[in-house]
């Protein structure tokens, strides 16, 4: 069996996993949705005021496109990484011809079509329920490579943590401590201007401050956003090769 065909094979195996876990399938959509509607349609943006929501609702569209690009593939690699480490699957795929990169790739285009119909979703509903407009401009073109990019971070990085965790309560727990601090210190909700000058620097740190900046350029400010996709894009093939070193062999 070629690459091509023992990657889409085990995507195929990993995509009929995740759909007969209906609850799992249900809450990666429903959660954003729930975040939408709070923040966009309860907690209303006050563009002449100041804090937090102060802005106009286009600003925020890369922040609930965020929750999905960065909670979803970090739970959900993670988690089957430690599952796969307590049933000693390591083990026996060590014995087939799958490599450990092909396994991670097959799970990252896995997700890359769930966060995909999830981003589709919350960006119609943005659009839909908030005063954002977004223009349609050949920018937008590019807004799904950056969500594929994103998730491939993040996918890498779950897979980090799958590795580093010692069971699937450790994977959640350690995602949960990553994924929140990124999601509101990476330019998604929580403008520069509200953060202290010295805490500035580190904002470039993370990989998701360079996809709310280019989804943020494309559907919002019209920034040039070609430099953020391909930072994007380097952060994705390293944290990828890192995930798929960190993957064991054998348990």
């Amino acid at each position: 069996m070629s690459r091509l065909g023992r990657v889409s094979a085990e995507a195929t195996a990993a995509a009929r996993s995740f759909l007969r876990r209906r609850t799992a399938v249900f809450f990666t959509f429903f959660f954003p949705v729930i975040l939408v509607l709070i923040f966009g349609v309860l907690v209303r943006t006050q563009p002449t005021g100041g804090g937090l929501f102060a802005k106009p609702g286009g600003y925020y569209l890369p922040g609930y496109l965020a929750v999905v690009v960065l909670f979803t593939p970090l739970s959900r690699v993670g988690s089957e990484i430690a599952r796969h480490r307590s049933g000693n699957r390591f083990e026996k795929l060590a014995t087939t011809p799958l490599s450990r990169t092909e396994w991670l790739l097959a799970h990252t285009v896995v997700n890359v079509g769930i966060i995909g119909a999830a981003s589709l979703l919350i960006f119609g509903l943005v659009v839909a329920v908030t005063d954002a407009s977004v223009a349609l401009t050949p920018a937008l073109l590019a807004l799904p490579v950056f969500v594929v990019l994103g998730v491939t971070v993040f996918c890498g990085v779950g897979a980090l943590l799958g590795a580093i965790a010692d069971s699937q309560d450790g994977v959640i727990a350690a995602s949960n401590t990553v994924a929140l601090p990124l999601l509101f210190l990476s330019e998604t909700f929580v403008p520069p201007s509200l953060l202290p000058g010295w805490f500035l620097p580190a904002v470039n740190l993370s990989p998701l401050t360079y996809f709310a900046r280019g989804v943020r350029a494309i559907t919002y400010s019209g920034d040039p956003w070609l430099g953020h996709l391909l930072v994007l894009a380097g952060l994705a093939v390293a944290f990828l090769a890192a995930g798929a070193f960190a993957i064991p062999r054998t348990d």
